[in-house]
Formats: C-alpha cells, sequence, structure tokens
C-alpha cells in the first residue's frame, strides 16, 4: 500500500514540476501490445520489450487519455489514503462525468476506465490490486484446504454447492491447511460444478478450480500460489478447440495484455490435461463435435505461430490434427459416455497415466 501511495505521489509530483515549467505534461510508459512481447525461453514467460509510448496533454489525439489516467490516479489514491477497495465499475462511475463547460464525458464506457488503469500498472509499477481496485469475483474452488481471509477462517471442504468464491485479491489470504496431490483447473464452471458434486476432490483429494472461460487475475495468482508454496502440480482441462489452448498457454505463459504482470500470475509448470485430438478416437467423440467456422481455423494458424508454440513439437502436433480435424470438441462432450464419465473414468485414467502435454 505504501509503495502504490508513493508512486502515485511521485507521478502527481512529476506533472506538477512540468507544469509549473511550462512544460507540456506528458506521461511516458511502456507500451502495451503484440508489438512490443517477447517470449523468455529461459523463464518460459512472456514479458514486455523495450518500447515505449507517451501521452501529451497539449497533443489533441492525447489529451483525454491524459486526463482519464490522472483521473484514474486520483481515485486510487484516495482509496488507499482511505484504506478502501473499488470494483472495475466502481471506478467507472466516479469517472463518468461531464467536463466542466463541455458536453465531453471522461469516460462513456468501461472499457475506458478499464484501459486506464492499466495503464496506470504499468506507470506506476503496481498492481491493480495494490491499487486497491479489484475485479468482480469469477472463480469457485474446492477441496481440503483451510484458509484465513481477513480474519475469517474459511474450509474450502465445506462451502456448500457453489464452492468458495474467489476474491479478485488474493494477497492476503493465509494458508492454514492444505491436504491435496494437485490442483485441477477446468475452463467452464459447468463442469467443475459436476466435479464437485461428484466429490472428485474428496475421491482423488485434490482440488477443483474453475472460472467462466478466459481466467481472471484472482484465480491466476491463487494457482501460483498454490503452486509455488504448496509445490501442488497444476493441471488445466479446457476445450479441444484453439481458444482452449490460448487460455491453458495465458496460465503457463502468461498474456500478451498482462505481460508487465508475468511475475506474479505465470506458473511454467503447469500441464496440460485435455480434451487432446487424441481423446477423440480414444473415447469415441467422434458423434459429438462441432464444425468449426472460419475464426476457428484462423485462430489456430495465429497460435501456431506464437514464440511459445511454434517451437513445441507436440503442441505443433495437436494443431496440425485440429485443424484437419475441422472440429472441436468441448468438455461436455464426455457426458454422452456417462454423466459421471468425466470424474469416474476420464480424468482418473489420463491423471494416472500421466497423458499431459507439456
Amino acid at each position: 500500500m505504501e509503495k502504490a501511495k508513493a508512486e502515485l505521489r511521485q507521478l502527481g509530483k512529476k506533472i506538477e514540476i512540468q507544469t509549473s515549467k511550462k512544460q507540456n505534461p506528458t506521461l511516458i510508459f511502456p507500451l502495451r501490445g503484440l508489438s512490443n512481447i517477447e517470449f523468455d525461453k529461459k523463464s518460459s514467460t512472456l514479458k514486455l520489450g523495450d518500447k515505449t509510448a507517451s501521452r501529451s496533454f497539449f497533443n489533441v489525439a492525447h489529451s483525454k487519455k491524459f486526463l482519464q489516467t490522472l483521473d484514474a490516479a486520483r481515485i486510487s489514491h484516495n482509496l488507499l489514503k482511505e484504506k478502501k477497495h473499488a470494483s472495475l465499475r466502481d471506478v467507472f462511475y466516479q469517472m463518468k462525468r461531464t467536463i466542466t463547460g463541455t458536453k465531453t464525458n471522461i469516460v462513456d464506457d468501461q472499457t475506458e476506465s478499464d484501459a486506464v488503469i492499466e495503464d496506470l500498472e504499468l506507470i506506476t509499477g503496481c498492481s491493480r490490486e495494490q491499487l486497491n481496485i479489484n475485479a468482480n469475483k469469477n472463480g469457485s474452488v474446492a477441496g481440503n484446504v483451510i484458509v484465513e481471509d481477513k480474519g475469517d477462517i474459511i474450509d474450502w471442504s465445506k462451502m456448500g454447492s457453489g464452492g468458495w468464491s474467489i476474491p479478485s485479491n488474493v494477497e492476503e489470504i493465509k494458508f492454514k491447511k492444505v491436504q491435496a496431490k494437485y490442483v485441477l483447473y477446468m475452463e467452464k464452471a459447468a463442469v467443475w460444478e459436476r466435479l464437485h458434486e461428484d466429490k472428485f476432490w474428496e475421491k482423488q483429494n485434490c482440488l477443483i478450480m474453475s472460472s467462466q472461460g478466459q481466467t481472471t487475475r484472482g484465480v491466476r495468482r491463487l494457482l501460483q500460489r498454490l503452486y509455488e508454496e504448496h509445490k501442488l502440480p497444476i493441471y488445466v482441462l479446457t476445450d479441444l478447440d484453439p481458444w482452449g489452448f490460448y487460455i491453458y498457454s495465458v496460465i503457463k505463459y502468461g498474456s500478451i495484455s498482462l505481460a508487465h504482470m508475468s511475475e506474479q500470475l505465470t506458473i511454467p509448470g503447469v500441464k496440460f490435461l485435455g480434451i487432446t485430438v487424441d481423446d477423440i478416437k480414444k473415447y469415441n467423440l467422434e458423434p459429438n463435435l462441432i464444425k468449426f467456422k472460419d475464426v476457428d481455423i484462423k485462430r489456430i494458424d495465429q497460435i501456431k505461430d506464437y514464440d511459445w508454440f511454434k517451437d513445441n513439437k507436440d503442441w505443433q502436433r495437436q494443431l496440425n490434427e485440429l485443424k484437419k480435424l475441422k472440429a472441436k470438441a468441448e468438455i461436455q462432450a464426455l457426458s454422452a459416455r456417462g454423466i459421471s464419465f468425466i470424474s469416474e473414468k476420464y480424468l482418473p485414467e489420463k491423471i494416472k497415466n500421466k497423458e499431459f502435454i507439456d
């Protein structure tokens, strides 16, 4: 908290000095985007390159973004002073107002405020959570773990049918007991619900975790903490399609949009469990395939050329075979073999045989 406050004060001081010297107030920070992404083979993570972007007040193309960035910094500084947290939606509404004497709003929709908050992370070197700004909860976990969260003792094995709802900020969580052999992360909440109802985590002595679609920061950071602090292997279960493969790669290597946070989020040791192209014949899933659209084929070609995929023979084979297949298989396709086939046969068999892709 003190580091974040100091960085924000330094930002304000810099603008004040520029203004007092009658200079054009300017913000300079690392450029976000694929053009400034480097794949570090040594650490197996995506990192930002050396390219920078600037945002100046007296540049017509920059002035609104400049104002948005400073307004987000003001809100964050107030939150830190008051020792309170706000959601991304809260910050959007605090910023959404009309500039005096004009008909122009500081922000018109949340995508604008979300973007400048990410820029503020780059400018200050502090994560969104360190700036006391949180995203909505979007993940569930169950298993034999007891944690302390802001003084409350929480047992993940006794949270009912919905499991424990994973918060955006998991930094202050203290692990009191962790009893598990591994963590199984799945792309879909519906699959998590099936495994939870079948007590998969209890029978297999593991943790089951999910968010809906792409992983949230809170989920990724919690996975990383379990991996690093408790040495638990992480296995990922997604649909057989390029979008599922990318979800896995984000957990393992990091994401293009959050390359500046790779150290806090990536898990180089994570392994892909399924669904794979090899599972189609092995488990007789051909009747349950869904035909690809053109966008799926294009996405395969994009992923094949990513540095973190193109030198991996196992992944190149999966992507090539998937392109030939011209169809995808959702995790729920396994339900055609029986409602609990996934928990009683598919997952135990694959994990026992160590059928992973690294």
